[in-house]
């Protein structure tokens, strides 16, 4: 089935937070150019692994947006692991430790290959596959070079130019920070993988923490730095092995709280590792200058202030405030926090069949209709698409999907935002009998004409997914569909059921309760279709009305 969403508008969101769907959308695999792989044919093979990937060229990059496009690194990672066990037939003498993460890679992939949108479904697993991709394989890269490894470095060298990039394990890392922060999930629950309906269990290790921190730390993210590298601290004092000692968290972490404000806890951690480390040249730098900076302080505090006052409360620091005004009450929507209706307000809300306006397809098999909210008016159609037909758009749509796109509003210029985390593309009716289908249903349905309506919309969403608090119609007078077909009048917005309201009030002006979200994707794989009516068209399908309030 479809996504869910959220509907912001003033008083009420509706709180869904996931969608679980788990297809097995194949691609061509490597296994048949596997067996070919030989000292003999590895320029031949290469040549040919090369014209290979040029099919999924596409959709390199930026896999961290679309859990659809990243079951494909699945596959790759899956058929790195068979390559790397063949080259560990011929050189198993010498090569145990690559054998070693070998098996552990295996155990791993065949698990995930098994189903890899329910595996991907857990935000962990899919940010360790783009971790590893992005980190991990490569450093065993600069290993196997120092051995006569030709063959799988053949292989893993024209595989790793489709692999995910730094932008896209920061893109992850953002993502499992963005579902920390919005659904209030402590490290330690993330970590552990504690995360509610999930299929598979995920952990983070001590190094993959360190990588969170570290993603945060190098995005001037203090606050999120502090609290991963605390949980790298706690994991290590737990006895955890990893690569990653404490004297290099508490590098990252002293200089973190610094930054937020901290300056006893910046020194306290400065002696610390410095305890560790007595010749770290930077700690002793930054030692010498915390203390004069504490000492000036206390120099100006000496009146009326005592030295405990000058102290913030260890470990406990405020998330920073960001563009986003309404950020508190977008994200406890998204928990399910948000105001619900009252009994007076619900009495107006009602179920019955539609036969939108007795149109003939609708008299013999009309739609199940249920008010959702009163005011703006949002109301839920039930079984708009069958199971048959939502897998055939999800097929039709996979290979055009691309970074879903966001105007500027000082330029008019379509661009990415951090804001807007997926991957849409457009489907015309040309592409398939179903795309003609769904559109001439929504007509039915509307009572609206699609002749002026954009093409039909198809959405997936990657890690963390998310589309923040916006309105569909259009404020800014440059856009160029303005003036030949007219504003965003209403939006029909398909998950398996269906909801649609409309974005102008019947004066034409934009109706703004119709601000609106998608929140975070916390467990699964959200998919969404929409169709955006415009103005044009629909004069005598829906009237003008005779003042601006209408």
């Amino acid at each position: 089935m479809f996504g869910r969403m959220c509907l912001c508008v003033p008083v009420y969101v509706s709180p869904h937070l996931s969608c679980f769907f788990h297809p097995l959308i194949q691609w061509l695999s490597l296994n048949a150019l596997r067996t070919l792989l030989s000292v003999t044919m590895k320029r031949w093979v290469s040549t040919l692994l090369v014209a290979w990937f040029g099919v999924l060229s596409c959709v390199q990059a930026e896999f961290f947006t679309s859990i659809g496009h990243m079951t494909d690194l699945i596959y790759a990672e899956k058929d790195l692991v068979q390559s790397l066990k063949g080259y560990i037939l011929v050189e198993e003498a010498k090569l145990s430790k690559i054998k070693s993460w070998a098996n552990k890679m295996e155990a791993l992939t065949s698990k995930s290959a098994a189903d890899p949108e329910g595996y991907l479904a857990h935000p962990v697993n899919a940010y360790k596959l783009v971790k590893r991709l992005n980190t991990d394989w490569p450093a065993l890269e600069d290993l196997v070079l120092q051995n006569s490894a030709a063959g799988f470095i053949a292989n893993l060298s024209v595989q790793r130019q489709f692999f995910p990039t730094d932008e896209d394990e920061m893109g992850a890392a953002k993502a499992l920070m963005r579902l920390q922060d919005t659904y209030k999930l402590d490290p330690d629950t993330i970590s552990k993988g504690q995360l509610p309906g999930t299929k598979y269990q995920a952990v983070l290790s001590v190094d993959d923490c360190f990588g969170m921190g570290r993603s945060a730390y190098n995005e001037g993210d203090y606050y999120h730095t502090v609290l991963w590298m605390e949980q790298v601290l706690k994991q290590l004092d737990a006895g955890e092995e990893a690569t990653t000692s404490k004297a290099q968290v508490l590098d990252y972490l002293s200089y973190a709280v610094f930054q937020l404000g901290d300056l006893h806890r910046a020194l306290e951690l400065t002696r610390r590792l410095l305890s560790l480390d007595p010749s770290h040249e930077r700690a002793g730098g930054n030692l010498r200058y915390f203390e004069r900076l504490l000492e000036e302080e206390r120099e100006k505090m000496l009146l009326n202030q005592t030295e405990a006052g000058l102290a913030t409360q260890e470990s406990i620091y405020e998330r920073p405030v960001d563009y986003l005004p309404e950020r508190d009450v977008y994200e406890s929507l998204c928990r399910g926090e948000g105001v619900k209706l009252t009994p007076r307000r619900q009495k107006r809300l009602f179920c019955r069949y539609h036969h939108g306006n007795r149109t003939p397809q609708l008299l013999i098999a009309p739609f199940k209709e249920e008010d959702e909210w009163d005011s703006p008016h949002i109301v839920r159609y039930y079984d708009v698409m069958s199971d048959e037909e939502i897998e055939r758009i999800k097929e039709i749509a996979k290979p055009k999907l691309a970074r879903a796109t966001v105007r500027d509003p000082k330029t008019g210029v379509l661009t990415v935002a951090s804001y807007r985390v997926s991957k849409s593309s457009w489907l015309e009716e040309d592409d398939d009998p179903v795309v003609a289908r769904v559109n001439l249903r929504m007509q039915h349905i509307t009572g609206l004409t699609v002749k002026t309506a954009e093409l039909l919309q198809v959405a997936n969403y990657g890690m963390g997914g998310q589309y923040e608090p916006h309105f569909d119609f259009s404020r800014r007078p440059f856009d160029s569909g303005l003036k030949t077909e007219g504003n965003r009048l209403a939006t029909f917005l398909n998950y398996g059921t269906a909801v649609f309201w409309y974005n102008l009030l019947r004066s034409g002006e934009g109706d703004y309760r119709t601000r609106h979200a998608a929140c975070p994707v916390l467990v699964g794989c959200k998919w969404v279709s929409n169709k955006w009516f415009h103005e044009r068209g629909q004069e005598f399908l829906r009237p003008c009305g005779s003042t601006e309030v209408d």
